[in-house]
């Protein structure tokens, strides 16, 4: 939805210096929830004097929770509140949220005492309901407020370029100008990540609990009020009615008028009701069934004096139709991107190999296994620099005019990278057990074995470079073809294929294991990682990944051009 007319303003709203106070504090809400999540298990053992099993299970229904509520913030959002309010409801969520995590590390009885507990037993003081719900509110303040900020930050902020669909239709230059800001956001929000499980862990390590939870409250702070106080620059969009009721209007309208036919494609005899603001004269014909719940079969009855439905279940308008087209169009690619979700969270895996090979850089320095996720980000970062600062220039200057790559492309490039990657990852698993074999290392897995880990650099690479493809060109590809009104919505749609990635990752582990045992053999994924063969996995993965690239070019072609396509074919 186009915001208010903003010509009485000496100073348009919006822009690119609305952008930075809307990424900070979408970067720092990150650093708060990665931050805190990799030692999170550490403290609470060591200073709740939980079980492991217990300490995990909280972990897990914080995460989950995290990712969940975003899906429930952008419906909010897009529906009833607005994209500011909720921006600003989260980012003071979270601030309480790490508040309240940081007092528990301060105020020595909001912790049980360790006093005369030496070492975790059952003689150790446990924590009581009071201090276990000071810390459960902590951790659900937080959840609330990756909702508010997450389902809305990458919209609101495309908001303020002020690029509406007809523009972007007709407009080499505006479609760029939004694959250039969903490309630098996403590399923002990756290099806070990676400050936040590096700088923000190793301070807690070193210095302690209170100073590192003490830097999230501040930066929470700083960026909760930057972003609050620049409340004049901001674009606002005002919601819509629910898009839920919308959606079952559409459903119930066509339903009811189920033996109503059809004119031939092309011919539109009939006769549709829409709203003066909307350019459609007539809905598209794809999905046809669905462009019954528009037409308008006696206006006497169907419409109001003033030109209103009078019953909206079971007249709709023809921007109604064609959210509900564009929303059901899309899945089918969505659900491509699940197969890349499943190979992108393999991420204990190349901990597990790393800790078994040799990672010297110098005689004196050894990179720690758990950092080399951070390859991915960091070839993500490069890459986007490159594509944005080098290639695409020097593309355009050769051919004389803009140019940029299409969205189904980079979403196709970047799904079969993240086969390369896996088929990279399997043959130097193959190469790392068999050393290990060589070496009579069979029965240690925590044995080194005299390879070097930087062997693994070709598929972090090829997972970040695949990523900077897929997962940027995703949230592009959302926002630019679903309606406007969905934009917080659309900015979701990369985490709940993350979240449903998830669960098939766990699906398809248990079900490997299961069926890879055999009588007096290891699993392909057993704890002995030189017993067992993670490199069949791998190439499971990878050909998984490859059929599933198979999929996609299916269906690219069945849903035909994007948007930003369609007129400059």
């Amino acid at each position: 939805m186009m915001s208010e007319p903003l010509l009485s303003n000496p100073k348009p709203k919006g822009g690119f210096r609305a952008l930075p106070f809307i990424v900070a504090i979408s970067a720092f809400e990150k650093v708060a929830s990665f931050g805190l999540l990799p030692n999170m298990i550490l403290y609470l053992t060591r200073e709740y004097r939980m079980e492991a099993a217990k300490g995990a299970n909280i972990i897990f229904f914080w995460s989950a929770a995290t990712g969940f509520m975003p899906i429930l913030g952008a419906f909010l959002a897009d529906s009833y509140v607005g994209r500011f309010p909720m921006i600003g409801f989260g980012s003071i969520a979270t601030l309480l949220g790490t508040i309240l995590l940081w007092l528990t590390s301060i105020i020595p009885e909001a912790r049980p005492s360790s006093s005369s507990c030496i070492q975790l037993s059952d003689s150790c003081e446990s924590a009581t309901t009071l201090q276990l719900l000071l810390l459960y509110s902590s951790l659900g303040l937080m959840a609330i407020g990756a909702g508010g900020v997450r389902s809305s930050s990458l919209a609101f902020g495309a908001d303020q370029l002020r690029i509406d669909s007809q523009e972007s239709d007709n407009n080499l230059n505006n479609a760029r100008t939004l694959e250039k800001y969903f490309s630098w956001y996403y590399v923002i929000i990756s290099i806070s990540v990676v400050a936040a499980m590096t700088c923000l862990v190793y301070i807690q390590d070193v210095i302690g609990w209170t100073v590192g939870f003490g830097v999230p409250v501040v930066l929470m702070i700083m960026s909760s009020l930057s972003f609050l106080l620049a409340s004049p620059f901001y674009v606002k969009c005002r919601p819509q009615a629910s898009l839920c009721t919308r959606f079952a209007q559409v459903f119930v309208a066509a339903f009811n008028k189920r033996s109503i036919p059809l004119s031939p494609q092309g011919t539109h005899q009939e006769y549709y009701y829409g709203r003066k603001s909307v350019m459609l004269v007539a809905p598209s014909e794809k999905l046809r069934f669905l462009n019954k719940a528009c037409i308008i079969r006696n206006p006497q009855q169907d419409l109001m004096p003033e030109g209103k439905a009078s019953d909206p279940w079971n007249l709709c308008t023809v921007d109604q139709v064609e959210e509900l087209k564009a929303l059901i169009r899309i899945i089918p690619l969505w659900s491509s991107g699940m197969i890349l979700s499943i190979n992108l969270v393999q991420s204990s895996f190349p901990v597990l190999q790393a800790s078994t090979m040799d990672r010297h850089i110098t005689s004196n320095f050894e990179i720690p296994a758990g950092s080399f996720g951070v390859f991915i980000f960091l070839s993500l970062v490069i890459w986007v620099s490159l594509y944005d600062r080098v290639i695409i220039p020097l593309g355009s200057k050769l051919r004389g005019k803009h140019i940029r790559l299409g969205l189904k492309k980079r979403l196709g490039i970047g799904i079969l990278l993240s086969s390369l990657s896996m088929a990279a990852f399997a043959i130097v698993e193959k190469a790392r057990r068999e050393k290990a074999i060589d070496q009579g290392f069979s029965d240690d897995p925590n044995a080194i074995v005299e390879i070097s880990a930087l062997w693994l650099l070709p598929y972090h690479v090829l997972c970040g470079v695949g990523e900077a493809f897929n997962a940027i060109g995703q949230n592009e590809f959302y926002y630019t073809e679903l309606p406007r009104s969905m934009a917080s919505i659309s900015s979701t749609f990369l985490d709940m294929g993350m979240s449903i990635g998830n669960l098939l990752a766990s699906f398809l582990m248990i079900s490997t294991d299961n069926l890879s045992k055999r009588e007096g053999e290891e699993s392909w994924v057993s704890s002995n990682i030189n017993k067992g063969h993670y490199d069949y996995y791998y190439w499971l993965l990878a050909s998984l990944s490859l059929l599933n690239f198979v999929y996609y070019l299916a269906c690219s072609k069945v849903y035909g051009p994007c948007k930003g396509e369609r007129d400059n074919a």
